[in-house]
């Protein structure tokens, strides 16, 4: 019998292998191993439409490999799972000695029927809010002349089918899921869907199916700055007033001004909107790092002087590995949040909300079932990561989906971390050790400790 179990393993993972062809990746010196399958557009109709789902298999070193991989989910909505595979390669090097690790492209990014929209270079365009909802509105009349342009059927709860068609096409009897930000949300709706495929779970800045994103947690974010800052002795002596200059500098808008960029050295004219401020201080708020420049950056900015503040915020950064692909993004929101976002009195709410009842009241709306919004129990440990200054997935998402799925979550919170812990203190070696233990339940979380805000930044003397 045991001779039998051994036979039909190793015939899966003969499979597996067969599935995916040697290729080469961005990121990665060594060759690496591609697949795709043929996935309809609309799963209602499996002989229709199809589109093709693409993934990257970084094999386990080891020949005495295991059969539950690790599916790497990617943030966003809108990011590409393989184009930021060579830096999350590096997360999991020591899982990687037994396991596979496999990057899908969710469907609309990277290779999988992608839905991207033009990134501007121009100062202008990144200062004018009517201006930039009349390019989304261009991309999207593009995007739907696309063969698979249907924008309704790019869903989270879609997605995750895909995801399942992968593992079985991959030969893996179950998988071990490690979603990062919106990431979180596909794991839980896999979670939802797939309970019998699922190993372990790994949730990095949760986003709870049933919360929509609310731009007060981005107005608590600031106002944590407002209060170290006052509590440190050099931040107050350097900047006594901040929270009044914030208020100074929303009152002072709009703003005509000259803008520099950072990285092109070309400038331009501009009317800087509430809008655009609230939109790059909401940019900065993710990092701790980067917010320890935003006292500075706002002290400025009300003097009328708004580069600090744009180079910051990264929107005019080269295009990177980890971009959006923006028609995703809304093809997923304007499905699962439009009909959720909160009335809000704040600043941050405001800018949110109407920012996005703009654009998803014209944009497809694909349909959602109920069952996605709930949070069934859990029989597979989850560990859930939070990051004590997270303006966006704060930590009271995570105790709410924790309570939700029951005795087998575990809830880390670090106290002066942003937006993604993955990478902070002895997290990666906590997941390691959380992903393989027999036991994930006696998995012992007391390596992560606290760790300090970042030292407000101050413009050297002389």
């Amino acid at each position: 019998m045991q001779a039998f179990v051994f036979l039909l393993f190793l015939g899966l993972l003969s499979s597996a292998q067969a599935a995916t062809k040697p290729c080469r990746i961005d990121g990665f010196p060594q060759e690496v191993q591609c697949g795709q399958i043929a996935r309809p557009l609309n799963p209602a109709e499996p002989q229709g439409k199809q589109i093709q789902i693409h993934y990257l298999v970084l094999r386990a070193q080891d020949r005495n490999q295991l059969a539950d991989p690790i599916f790497f989910l990617a943030g966003g909505p809108g990011q590409s799972a393989i184009n930021v595979a060579g830096w999350a390669e590096h997360l999991f090097n020591k899982l990687q000695l037994r396991r596979d690790v496999v990057f899908v492209d969710q469907r609309g990014t990277g290779r999988s029927a992608p839905l991207e929209c033009p990134e501007s270079q121009d100062l202008s365009k990144l200062t004018d809010s009517e201006g930039a909802l009349r390019e989304i509105r261009h991309c999207q009349a593009a995007l739907q002349k696309l063969p698979y342009g249907d924008l309704r059927f790019f869903t989270t709860s879609i997605a995750v089918q895909d995801l399942d068609a992968v593992r079985k096409a991959e030969g893996y009897p179950a998988i071990n899921l490690v979603g990062v930000s919106y990431g979180t949300r596909l794991g839980l709706e896999y979670l939802r869907q797939y309970p019998q495929a699922v190993r372990r779970v790994v949730l990095d800045g949760v986003l709870p199916p049933d919360y929509a994103i609310s731009g007060s947690d981005i107005q608590k974010a600031l106002d944590s700055l407002f209060a170290d800052c006052r509590s440190d002795a050099r931040c107050q002596s350097t900047y006594p007033n901040l929270a009044q200059s914030w208020r100074d500098l929303l009152a002072s808008t709009p703003k005509a001004t000259i803008l520099k960029h950072p990285r092109l050295n070309t400038e331009a004219n501009v009317t800087i909107s509430r809008n655009s401020v609230l939109g790059m201080v909401s940019a900065v708020l993710y990092s701790p790092v980067n917010s320890s420049g935003l006292p500075f950056a706002i002290t400025e900015a009300r003097a009328g002087r708004f580069n600090p503040l744009l180079a910051l915020s990264g929107q005019t950064a080269l295009p990177n590995a980890g971009k959006i692909f923006a028609g995703m993004h809304y093809s997923v929101w304007c499905a699962e949040e439009a009909g959720r976002l909160p009335v809000l009195d704040d600043d941050f709410g405001r800018f949110r909300s109407e920012t996005y009842r703009k654009i998803c009241g014209e944009w497809p709306r694909g349909s959602v079932p109920a069952a996605f919004y709930t949070l069934p129990k859990s029989a597979s440990p989850v560990l859930l990561l939070s990051g004590g200054l997270d303006p966006v997935t704060p930590p009271q998402h995570a105790t709410h989906v924790a309570k939700a799925l029951g005795d087998k979550a575990k809830h880390v919170v670090l106290g002066k971390s942003g937006h993604g812990m993955l990478t902070q203190s002895c997290v990666d070696d906590l997941v390691y050790r959380f992903i393989n233990a027999e036991d994930a339940q006696k998995t012992d979380l007391s390596c992560v400790k606290p760790i300090p805000r970042p030292v407000v930044w101050v413009l050297p003397k002389g």
